[in-house]
């Protein structure tokens, strides 16, 4: 027995909000009471032909949402709550989604098809609904046009929800053999050509056993080289997609096809709609970043032995393809400077431009000086720009020696055209190419600086002099201004930028009050660089540092002050908030880096103290983030004396911990609870009972992000470091969660690059706990409470020893964790590490690393393991 739902859902997309409401509520109602009827009743309204189509639109859109979130937590929910229907129930659902991809009704047979992938994505690695790729394919080349489009586009989702490795070889051929015939010259029907086309994109990730096979791979090479040329532009597009994705996942298979591919590509850059060209311009741009990854991990000493040799296409194509990249430079957009958003052939040609320049260094050069050299004083701005964005584009790759006498010449044309050139959009590119040389070959390292006493005063006064101008120009030049100050960061005790300090203050300080500081970043990008100048910053100018104290606390306290506001209002009173919060707190790190400076800088603590708690009380997630790292910086100033803040501070700190939604705040949070442990040491006590409950919640929840994982585990080292022996009653809480976690992390055979990285942060967390707690242990009668522990320990060691995928920070935070535990437990540890698996071979590793601080590590565990041996 089916629910009538048609008028429900009608109703739910109603003008009139009452009975729209009232809609949502009665679905939401039935979905909560009877599951099963309520997922048959909507796929029952999406199968229908008699219905409108507004209606099994949504009926589609319900039940994709019933089996699929964006939350990881809720979408293993919604995953349980499928698998645990009858199957009868689901039976009867999968056939009327079978049944709708034959209904002549687009958006019902478009939605029933993602619907379908989402029950794939659940049942096919279970090893349930076995049969469905046989029946999506077992008469493909039978059914009507209409419904074979539909077949590929179920077959294109498929690929995309399931991994690879669920599918097995055999329906991986017939799924790519539909997929190809479908692209196929021999099919008449356009769109089933395009859902073929968009198929094989998401079908590219199954087909490594394919493209090792000569003749497999030669065929499909072929079709999408074909497609590429279809009448369609749709189509045409979709091929080039494929092929950009070829580039990247099979680019050792390329070499026998890159001489049609440069001539298909530069054709369709030349003369294609500008949905293609981005396309095929995008296919170079992959091939550059295939070769740079390679190029930095193997270094010069590519030989053919190395698994994924370099064939230095970049490289061949160079001649052709720098031209072909330069002459798309020339089509801008009138208005693109304008629009942060903005991507078009010019942009992506120097993106790619910037690429090619990574990738072949010093040989790019020659191709793009003559092309500068002729366009750069044009009448025409189009070529004046385009010149200037391709300077800019080749300054990060080639040789400082190729590109210094090349920047020198430049240099006062370019902050000449900054002041005097009629055309903004030549301004904002100069303006970006300035800052790009300030970035790339500017800084302590290089033996001929770039700017000199001679040429400092003008650089400076044509930066502020362009900060006056129009929004996105003005936005540039404070990019310009962040990397010429970071250029002086290591320079001492004077910079040549000092004489001009206060002017750059003042004039940033003027950047943030324009009218329009909303516009292109404006104001953000005049924070940043004051954060820069003030970071980089020396001696001499502490003074001026100091005064902007009683400025941004003044600014902050006018924000703070704000009466009731609208919603955008409060949305940019909470950008502001945020940025002034960041500005105190690189000011409160630098000051308090020196005793004379942080001297004077406590008179004002109690005031910042404040404001920071004023802020919270506004009560906006990102301003509570960077009011957070603030105190986080201020505790680490103040000491001990953090203390007296405490007791009010203790209930937003608490609000950050529980901040499951907003999880950055939590791990912002997080942090700072380390950081104060580190300030206030043991007279945190009072607070710990409180902050451990909470940080042990956080850890049980499923609704947290993974990544705040972590640090929850480093704090429990800093909090036991902090109250060292106090530490007592919380270990029968945290060293199970521990252990557990360490189990976890220890094996990960299979694991992506991304789970890679995340389990290494999960074991370094875990290992920055143990450190604490045996820190915080030593010395104390009670560190027999740790010995029950110690052989687990070894255990971990062992095995993330064994699985060869630590990286450089777990290694030195585990060789650490060993020399602690020896250093504390002595000679209860001497035997348990004698006996331990890899510990010597860990050791020896460690103490022939090539990374100073991982040596140093194991160079302290080794005479900690020498001592409690020898006891």
């Amino acid at each position: 027995m089916v629910m009538e739902v048609t008028q429900v859902l009608l109703n739910a997309q109603s003008i009139d909000g009452n009975v729209r409401k009232h809609a949502e509520d009665s679905l939401k109602q039935f979905q909560e009471q009877d599951l099963p009827l309520f997922l048959l009743s909507v796929s029952t309204e999406l199968a229908n032909n008699e219905k409108p189509v507004e209606t099994r639109k949504l009926a589609g859109l319900v039940l994709k949402n019933a089996l699929d979130a964006k939350e990881q937590h809720r979408k293993l929910e919604l995953v349980q709550r499928w698998l645990s229907l009858e199957a009868a129930v689901k039976t009867q659902i999968k056939t009327l989604l079978l049944q709708t991809l034959s209904s002549h009704v687009p958006d019902a047979q478009s939605t029933a098809s993602q619907v379908i992938a989402k029950v794939a994505g659940i049942e096919l690695p279970q090893k349930q609904w076995s049969e469905l790729i046989e029946s999506l394919l077992s008469n493909i080349h039978q059914v009507p046009a209409h419904v074979k489009q539909a077949t590929l586009e179920t077959l294109g989702y498929l690929c995309e929800e399931v991994s690879s490795d669920v599918v097995d070889q055999e329906n991986v051929n017939r799924i790519l053999t539909a997929v190809v015939q479908g692209m196929n010259a021999t099919e008449g029907n356009n769109d089933v050509k395009l859902a073929a086309t968009r198929a094989l994109y998401n079908a590219l990730g199954f087909a490594q056993v394919n493209f090792s096979n000569d003749m497999e791979r030669d065929y499909i090479m072929r079709v999408v080289c074909e497609a590429t040329l279809s009448p369609e532009i749709k189509i045409r597009q979709a091929a080039f997609e494929c092929l950009v994705s070829i580039s990247s996942s099979y680019y050792e298979k390329l070499a026998p096809y890159m001489q049609d591919i440069f001539n298909i590509t530069a054709k369709a850059v030349r003369e294609d709609e500008e949905a293609v060209a981005l396309q095929a311009i995008e296919f170079w741009s992959s091939i550059c970043d295939e070769e740079i990854d390679i190029l930095e991990e193997y270094g010069d000493d590519l030989t053919g032995d190395s698994d994924i040799p370099c064939f230095y296409f970049i490289k061949q194509a160079l001649p052709a393809l720098v031209p072909m990249l330069l002459e798309t430079l020339l089509k801008q957009e009138e208005d693109q400077d304008q629009d942060e958003g903005a991507w078009n052939i010019a942009m992506a040609g120097g993106t790619c431009l910037g690429l090619v320049a990574r990738t072949v260094g010093d040989d790019v050069v020659p191709l793009v000086m003559p092309f500068i050299q002729d366009s750069i004083s044009k009448p025409d701005w189009r070529q004046r720009e385009a010149a200037t964005y391709a300077f800019g584009s080749i300054l990060e790759g080639p040789s400082a020696d190729k590109l210094i006498p090349l920047v020198n010449a430049a240099l006062p044309f370019m902050l000449s055209a900054l002041t005097m050139d009629p055309n903004n959009h030549v301004k904002d590119t100069t303006a970006w190419t300035l800052g790009r040389i300030f970035e790339f070959l500017h800084g302590s390292t290089l033996v001929a600086p770039i700017i000199t006493q001679a040429n400092c005063q003008q650089i400076i006064t044509v930066l502020l002099q362009s900060m006056k101008d129009v929004p996105n120009v003005a936005e540039k030049a404070c990019g310009a201004l962040y990397f010429l100050a970071q250029g002086y960061e290591d320079v001492g005790t004077s910079s040549p930028i000092t004489p001009f300090i206060q002017e750059i203050v003042q004039s940033l300080f003027t950047v943030t009050h324009r009218e329009d500081a909303g516009e292109s970043r404006l104001r953000t990008a005049a924070y940043e660089t004051l954060n820069e100048v003030v970071r980089c910053s020396t001696e001499e100018t502490a003074p001026i540092v100091l005064q902007l104290i009683p400025f941004i606390m003044g600014e902050l306290h006018k924000s703070v002050e704000g009466q009731k506001l609208s919603s955008d209002e409060r949305e940019k009173q909470s950008e502001i908030q945020g940025l002034l919060c960041g500005c105190l707190q690189v000011i409160i790190q630098k000051l308090g880096s020196s005793e004379p400076t942080k001297y004077v800088f406590m008179q004002h603590a109690d005031q910042i103290m404040g404001l920071f708690l004023s802020v919270f009380a506004c009560r906006s997630a990102t301003v509570h983030e960077e009011a957070m790292l603030a105190i986080g910086a201020l505790a680490y100033v103040t000491g001990s004396d953090f203390a007296k803040y405490m007791p009010e501070f203790y209930k937003y700190l608490e609000m950050g911990l529980q901040n499951f939604e907003e999880y950055q705040v939590c791990a912002v949070t997080v942090g700072v609870v380390g950081d104060i442990c580190r300030a206030m040491e043991d007279k945190i006590l009072p607070y710990c009972d409180a902050i451990m409950t909470q940080l042990l919640k956080d850890l049980s929840s499923s609704q947290l992000h993974r990544s705040v994982k972590p640090p929850i585990f480093s704090c429990f080292g800093d909090i036991a470091l902090a109250i060292g022996e106090s530490f007592e009653k919380y270990l029968m809480y945290a060293m199970p969660m521990l252990q557990n976690a360490a189990e976890l992390s220890a094996h990960t055979s299979g694991a992506d690059d991304e789970m890679t990285e995340y389990t290494n942060a999960l074991r370094n967390g875990i290992l920055e706990a143990y450190s604490g707690i045996f820190q915080g242990f030593k010395n104390s009668p009670k560190t027999q409470l740790l010995i029950p522990y110690a052989p687990h320990i070894l255990q971990f060691l062992d095995s993330i020893y064994m699985e060869r995928d630590m990286d450089d920070m777990v290694m030195k935070t585990a060789i650490g964790v060993l020399g602690d535990l020896a250093d504390t437990l002595g000679s209860n540890a001497g035997s348990l590490i004698q006996q331990s698996l890899s510990s010597r071979d860990f050791l020896n590793e460690c103490l022939s690393s090539e990374d100073s601080l991982i040596k140093e590590s194991a160079e302290w565990a080794k005479l900690a393991i020498n001592r409690a041996i020898s006891v």
